[in-house]
């Protein structure tokens, strides 16, 4: 199975820039356009949250234009940036998103690897937290198939970067999340967005990591008293690839065009 993650994507309404500056539309639109080249063609398509940028509805009706070429399934869940009603509205066809509930998580049965996708949102706070309902709830998801292995999908990473600014507006108390999956060994990652940076780290057992925004990254600053700055680095998303033998193995993946490729040896 191959799971191809996006991430932060920060749709604005038609003709406006993020931060006066970047065009995260455009880069949108590259990393639609990529992914339907890839070759094999991924299974699923997850987008990890910070959909749009402020929650509006035109926002919304922009990013399902920008979608609109991915011939693929998609499976979405909200960032700190995005609105859950007006999420739920803009993908009302998508079956799994469940409509009129507090929160938007959910799960996917119908492949190989079992998805769950976990709300961690805590409006009108950047930072991410799971309550005693939400944490209800995923236990019982994980108690419900203890023998399948299974991806959980946050928008908040469940650990430090060492991005202090970034980590100030994480997922409070990550150690009540460690002590489920620690009891649920088949939890085989934990993937999350939130820091637009592509980081791994290990986690109660197993591996959690965070992928690149399609649009601009974080600043790599790992001082205790970095400021809060985005980069232009290459936009991009990553390829997770499952294999029972194997596990889960992810691949970085840049948007922009580069020249190649080319044999070693002719």
């Amino acid at each position: 199975m191959l799971i191809a993650q996006i991430t932060d994507l920060h749709i604005l309404p038609p003709g406006r820039l993020a931060f006066g500056r970047v065009d995260t539309a455009a880069c949108l639109a590259r990393a639609v356009a990529r992914l339907g080249t890839l070759d094999p063609r991924p299974d699923v398509v997850v987008a990890t949250g910070d959909l749009v940028d402020a929650g509006g509805a035109e926002e919304y009706a922009h990013l399902r234009r920008l979608l609109a070429p991915l011939e693929l399934p998609l499976y979405v869940l909200p960032g700190n940036h995005d609105s859950r009603p007006a999420l739920a509205e803009a993908f009302r066809d998508h079956a799994y998103l469940p409509q009129g509930c507090e929160f938007l998580h959910y799960t996917v049965e119908d492949w190989p690897l079992r998805l769950i996708a976990l709300d961690t949102i805590e409006p009108p706070e950047a930072g991410g937290r799971l309550c005693e309902q939400r944490r209800a709830w995923l236990e019982a998801r994980l108690a419900e198939q203890p023998h399948r292995p299974t991806l959980l999908m946050t928008h908040h990473p469940p650990f430090a970067t060492g991005i202090a600014h970034m980590d100030e507006m994480g997922l409070a108390a990550p150690e009540l999340l460690a002590e489920m999956v620690r009891r649920h060994g088949h939890v085989v990652r934990v993937i999350s967005g939130h820091v637009h940076r592509p980081i791994q780290a290990p986690f109660a057992g197993t591996m959690a990591s965070t992928g690149p925004s399609t649009a601009h990254q974080v600043m790599l600053d790992l001082t205790a008293d970095g400021k809060a700055r985005y980069v232009l680095e290459p936009p991009g998303f990553q390829l997770h690839l499952w294999r029972p033998d194997t596990g889960l193995v992810t691949h970085n993946a840049v948007i922009d065009d580069f020249p190649g490729p080319f044999l070693f040896r002719d």
